[in-house]
C-alpha cells in the first residue's frame, strides 16, 4: 500500500525533514516506487508537485529536498499501484474546488466492490484510481450537504469525517484532506501524529542518517503537527490512532476528533 504524510502548522514552516525520510521509502526503505506527490499551501492559493516516478529517484522530489517551501498545511503521498496505472493522473495528492477554496485529498488503502456504490455527480475522477473516486464522491456528499459554505467549518469536517467512515466497508480507507486552514486525518488501520512545540529537542529520522535540532529551527512559539503512516522519527513519541478514529487539527493543534 501507499504512504502518507501531513503537516498543521501555526506559522510558515517547512516540511523538508520529513519529506527527507519519506522519500527514502519510495523504492530504498519501502516499496512504494509507483509515484509520489506532494501540495503546499500558501494564503488562497497552493502548489503541487507530482511525479510518477519513484521518489528516490525524482528529480522533482530532489528540488523539494532542497528547497524549503514554508507552509501551514501540507499532504504528502508516495504510491505503490494497486488501482489504476502508474500515471501522472493516478498520482496523489488530487485536488478540487469548492467554496471558492482549494481542497487536496489522499488515501493509503485499497477498496473493493465499489464502482457501483461511488458514482459522484458533480466531482468527476480524471485517472482511474479508486482513491480519485473516492474523493470525488466524499465531495460530491460534502457539497450536497452544504450547498453554501457553513458559517463554523468544523461541521464540514465532522461531516466529512462520518462519510470517509462508512467507505472502510470497501475496504482500507486511511485517508488526510484539507481545505489549507484545517486538516483532516481518517485512521483505517495504520496512522499516527506528533505534535511538536516548545522546548523543542533533536529529532533522527528512522529511514536515513538525518538529525535536526529544532531549538535552532523554530521560535518558542511554534507549534507544528506531522501525521504520517508510519512514525518518521526514532526518537520521539508518536501518537498511534486507532481503527476509525479520526483528528481533525488547526494551526498545528488537534481541535475536534471521534471515532466511527
Amino acid at each position: 500500500m501507499c504512504e502518507l504524510l501531513a503537516m498543521s502548522a501555526n506559522v510558515p514552516t517547512d516540511i523538508v525533514f520529513s519529506f527527507t525520510g519519506l522519500v527514502e521509502r519510495g523504492g530504498v526503505t519501502g516499496p512504494h516506487k509507483d509515484g509520489w506527490g506532494i501540495t503546499f499551501y500558501e494564503g488562497m492559493g497552493n502548489r503541487t508537485f507530482r511525479d510518477c516516478k519513484p521518489s528516490c529517484q525524482s528529480q522533482v522530489a530532489s528540488l523539494i529536498k532542497e528547497y524549503p517551501i514554508k507552509s501551514q498545511a501540507v499532504i504528502s503521498h508516495i504510491r505503490q499501484a494497486n488501482r489504476g496505472r502508474v500515471s501522472l493522473e493516478n498520482t496523489h495528492p488530487f485536488c478540487r474546488e469548492l467554496w471558492g477554496r482549494y481542497w487536496t485529498f489522499a488515501h493509503n488503502g485499497q477498496l473493493s466492490g465499489y464502482t457501483d456504490k461511488l458514482k459522484p455527480q458533480r466531482f468527476q475522477p480524471v485517472g482511474n484510481t479508486d482513491s480519485e473516486l473516492a474523493f470525488c464522491y466524499l465531495m460530491d456528499k460534502l457539497a450536497e450537504r452544504f450547498p453554501e459554505k457553513p458559517k463554523e467549518m468544523r461541521q464540514a469536517f465532522r461531516f466529512m469525517a462520518q462519510e470517509a467512515a462508512k467507505l472502510r466497508e470497501l475496504g482500507v480507507f486511511n485517508m488526510l484532506l484539507t481545505d489549507g486552514r484545517y486538516l483532516l486525518a481518517l485512521c483505517s488501520n495504520n496512522l499516527c501524529w506528533i505534535t511538536r512545540r516548545a522546548p523543542f529537542g533533536e529529532a533522527r529520522l528512522i529511514d536515513t542518517d538525518m538529525v535536526i535540532d529544532f531549538k535552532k529551527e523554530t521560535t518558542e512559539k511554534d507549534i507544528v503537527t506531522v501525521i504520517a503512516t508510519r512514525p518518521l522519527t526514532h526518537n520521539e513519541q508518536w501518537h498511534t490512532m486507532e481503527g476509525g478514529e479520526w483528528q481533525l487539527f488547526k494551526d498545528g493543534l488537534p481541535v475536534a476528533s471521534g471515532r466511527s
